[in-house]
C-alpha cells in the first residue's frame, strides 16, 4: 500500500465537506476520484498533499516514496529554455552527465600515473548514469513534450514567454519526468488537446507506479483507471473498475437500495394495516397479538430513502416545427485571418435528425466554422439552410449573456410572454432558486453560465442546435442530462465538442478538420479511433501527393515509425501479459504451500500418515513449480 486515507473529515465554516472518507491506493494501481462540482475532490487531494489540514483523520503515505503532483491551477514561470526545465526535471542525471563530461576531459589529459582514479571515478558514475536511465533521457524529454503538443522550435522558447495553457503543459512534463512513486493530477486534461490527451493516456496507462486523478473526462477515466473513488454527499465510496463499470454499479446499488426501501415500506404499512385490524377487534387475544407486532415493527432498523443532491437539471430540447429533410449545405468554405489559413475549399451537407460532431486539434477553426454559419464571422464559401430550419447557438464564451443583467433578468428579456412563475421555475428547473435568480450574470461561475445558456437554448424552441463546447464546466452528472436531452432531441445537431465520452455517445457522424480539410466518418468517437488512418490516406492523398520528395520521405519514414512502435508496444504487451500470468502462479502456489505448512503443523493431522505424506509430496511439487517461474519471471523481466 502506498497511500491511505483513513476517515478524513473537513468543514468550512458550518459546511460539512468530506466526512470520514476513506480508501487506498496500492503500488501501481491507477485510480480516479469522482463527483458532483463542489464536492470535495480538490479538497480532498489539497489534504493530502499537506496543502490543506483535515479537521480529524489521517493520511499515510510510505516513508519511502516519492510524490508528483499536478494541481488545477498552475502558477509555473521561469526564465530558461523549455528544454533546459525539462533537464531539471531530474537535476542527478544533469549533474552525472556534466561529471562525465568533466571526467573523459581529465582522463584527456592526465598521465599515466593519475589515470587508473579518474577512470574508476567515470565508471562509478556511468554506472549510476545507467541505472537512471540518463542514456535514454533526451528520448523521454522528446517523446513527453511532443506528446503534450510542443514541437521541436518550441523547444528554446523561454517559459516565462508562454501563454498559460502551455506553461501548464510544461508543468505538466516536468513532473511526468521526474517519474514518481504515485502520480497525483488534479484535472490534468483542462489544457490539452484531444491528441495530447491521447497520449497521456497511454503514458498514464502505462506508466510504472501509481496514479490517482480528479478528472472530468469520462473517456480518460475509461482508459486510466481501475477503481473509482466517488464523493458524494460529503461520504466516499470505491468501486473497483473504470468509469463504465463504476457508473453502472452505482445506478445498480443505487436501484437495489431502493428496492429494498421499497419492500421494508410495503412491509411497513402491511403490518400497521394488521395491527389496526386487530386493535379493531377489540378483543384481548388481538390486542396482544397487535401489542406484540408493534413490539417488532419498533425493532425493525429502518432502511433511509436513497436521495439524490439536488444537481440534475431539468433539459429538455423540443422543436417547435419540424425542419424540412436537407438542414444545411456547406459548399467550398475557406477562412482566413491574414496570411494564416484556417482551411480551404470545404463542403458538406447536415440531414435533418443527424447529430454531427465537428472535431479536430486546438487552432483549426472548429469554433469558426460555428459562427461563420451564425453570421459572426466572414468567409468565402456558400452557406444555405433548409425550409423551415430555426437555429439556436450555444457560445462557449457565453458572449450571447449580457454581463450586468440578473438572471431573471436574462430570461425575461428574451421570452418577454413568460410570467414571474414561468421564469422563476425554469431557473428552478436549471438549479437557480431563491435569490439566486436575482445574481449578476458577470457574478456568475463558468459552469452557473453553461446552465443559464442551456437554459435560454431549451426556451428556443429551435429545430437545428449548434453547439460549441457544451460540456466546458459542467460537472459529470450535468454532461450525461446534456448526453440524454441530445440524444431524445427530435431536431439535428452540429457541435464542436473536444468530450470523447460526450462525442461516443450522441454523435452519429464525425467530422474532423485536419490538414485544412474536413474528412467524414459515419459513426461515433469509437469509429472515427477506427477507420481515421485510412479514411484520412484516402480522401487526403491525392493532396498529399503534390509534396515534395522530401516531406514524402518523411511521412514514409514516419509511418514506418509508427508501425514500428505498434509491434513494439504489442511485443511488450505480450511479455507484460506473461509477466503476470507468472506472478498470479506464483502467488497462487504460494499461498498453497503456506495452507500445505499449516496443514503440517495441525496437531490433528498427526497420526494421518497418508494425508501428511500427500500433502508433503505436493509441497515438493509446488516448490519445483516455484523454482521453474521464479526463472521464468526473471527472464521476462530481464526483456522488459
Amino acid at each position: 500500500m502506498i497511500l491511505q486515507c483513513s476517515h478524513i473529515t473537513k468543514t468550512f465554516l458550518t459546511d460539512i465537506i468530506l466526512n470520514d472518507v476513506s480508501f487506498h491506493i496500492n503500488d501501481n494501481e491507477k485510480a480516479a476520484i469522482v463527483g458532483i462540482n463542489g464536492s470535495g475532490k480538490s479538497t480532498l487531494i489539497k489534504i493530502i498533499m499537506n496543502e490543506l489540514e483535515a479537521d480529524s483523520g489521517e493520511v499515510i503515505i510510505r516513508k519511502d516514496i516519492s510524490i508528483g503532483y499536478f494541481a488545477q491551477n498552475q502558477e509555473y514561470d521561469s526564465g530558461k529554455s523549455i528544454l533546459d526545465e525539462m533537464h531539471n526535471a531530474r537535476p542527478e542525471v544533469a549533474e552525472l552527465a556534466r561529471r562525465l563530461d568533466d571526467l573523459s576531459v581529465q582522463m584527456d589529459n592526465a598521465d599515466s600515473t593519475g589515470i587508473e582514479p579518474l577512470i574508476k571515478q567515470y565508471d562509478q558514475a556511468r554506472h549510476r548514469f545507467e541505472q537512471l536511465g540518463g542514456y535514454s533521457y533526451e528520448s523521454e524529454i522528446t517523446g513527453v513534450l511532443k506528446g503534450l503538443g510542443f514541437n521541436e522550435e518550441d523547444y528554446c522558447q523561454p517559459v516565462r514567454s508562454l501563454s498559460g495553457g502551455e506553461k501548464t503543459r510544461v508543468a505538466l512534463a516536468m513532473m511526468l519526468l521526474k517519474n514518481p512513486d504515485l502520480i497525483i493530477l488534479d484535472e490534468p486534461a483542462n489544457h490539452l488537446d484531444m491528441n495530447s490527451i491521447q497520449w497521456l493516456e497511454g503514458y498514464l496507462a502505462n506508466y510504472k507506479g501509481a496514479v490517482l486523478v480528479v478528472a472530468h473526462d469520462r473517456y480518460f477515466l475509461d482508459k486510466i483507471a481501475a477503481k473509482v473513488i466517488e464523493l458524494r454527499q460529503t461520504k466516499c465510496s470505491v468501486f473497483q473498475g473504470n468509469y463504465t463499470e463504476y457508473s453502472k454499479k452505482k445506478q445498480a446499488a443505487l436501484d437495489a437500495l431502493m428496492k429494498q426501501y421499497l419492500n421494508q415500506q410495503a412491509e411497513i404499512k402491511h403490518q400497521e394495516e394488521v395491527i389496526a385490524k386487530l386493535k379493531s377487534f377489540n378483543r384481548e387475544k388481538s390486542i396482544k397479538r397487535a401489542e406484540s407486532r408493534e413490539k417488532m415493527l419498533d425493532k425493525i432498523e429502518r432502511i433511509d430513502k436513497p436521495v439524490e443532491e439536488n444537481t440534475k437539471m431539468n433539459l429538455l430540447f423540443k422543436p417547435r416545427i419540424q425542419s424540412g429533410n436537407d438542414v444545411l449545405s456547406v459548399k467550398g468554405l475557406s477562412k482566413s485571418y491574414g496570411a494564416h489559413e484556417l482551411f480551404s475549399d470545404i463542403s458538406f451537407d447536415i440531414k435533418k435528425g443527424e447529430h454531427v460532431a465537428i472535431i479536430g486539434d486546438n487552432g483549426t477553426g472548429k469554433t469558426t466554422i460555428l459562427k461563420i454559419l451564425m453570421g459572426a464571422a466572414s468567409s468565402g464559401g456558400q452557406v444555405k439552410f433548409g425550409t423551415n430550419v430555426q437555429v439556436a447557438y450555444y457560445d462557449q464564451e457565453h458572449q450571447v449573456l449580457h454581463p450586468e443583467k440578473t438572471l431573471f433578468e436574462e430570461i425575461q428579456d428574451t421570452y418577454p410572454d413568460m410570467n414571474n412563475t414561468q421564469v422563476r421555475n425554469v431557473l428552478a428547473a436549471f438549479l437557480f432558486t431563491n435569490d439566486d435568480v436575482f445574481k449578476q450574470v458577470k457574478n456568475l461561475s463558468g459552469g452557473e453560465r453553461g446552465r443559464v445558456s442551456l437554459a435560454k437554448l431549451m426556451l428556443s424552441d429551435a429545430n437545428f442546435l449548434l453547439l460549441d463546447e457544451p460540456t466546458n464546466h459542467l460537472d459529470i452528472d450535468s454532461k450525461e442530462i446534456l448526453e440524454h436531452a441530445v440524444n431524445n432531441f427530435e431536431g439535428t445537431v452540429l457541435y464542436v465538442s473536444h468530450d470523447r465520452y460526450f462525442i461516443n455517445t450522441t454523435a452519429s457522424r464525425i467530422l474532423n478538420l485536419t490538414q485544412k480539410q474536413i474528412v467524414n466518418y459515419p459513426g461515433n468517437y469509437d469509429y472515427y479511433l477506427e477507420k481515421k488512418e485510412d479514411a484520412e490516406r484516402a480522401q487526403l492523398g491525392t493532396a498529399l501527393q503534390d509534396n515534395s520528395k522530401n516531406t514524402a520521405k518523411e511521412a514514409l519514414g514516419n509511418k514506418l515509425n509508427w508501425q514500428q512502435q505498434k509491434e513494439e508496444q504489442a511485443r511488450l504487451r505480450k511479455i507484460e501479459n506473461e509477466l503476470k500470468k507468472t506472478e498470479a502462479e506464483i502467488e497462487q502456489l504460494e499461498t498453497r504451500n503456506a495452507e500445505i505448512d499449516s496443514q503440517l503443523q495441525d496437531p490433528a493431522n498427526g497420526t494421518n500418515i497418508q494425508l501428511l505424506q500427500e500433502l508433503s509430496k505436493e509441497h515438493e511439487a509446488n516448490g519445483n513449480r516455484l523454482e521453474e517461474l521464479m526463472e521464468q519471471w526473471e527472464a521476462l523481466s530481464d526483456t522488459l
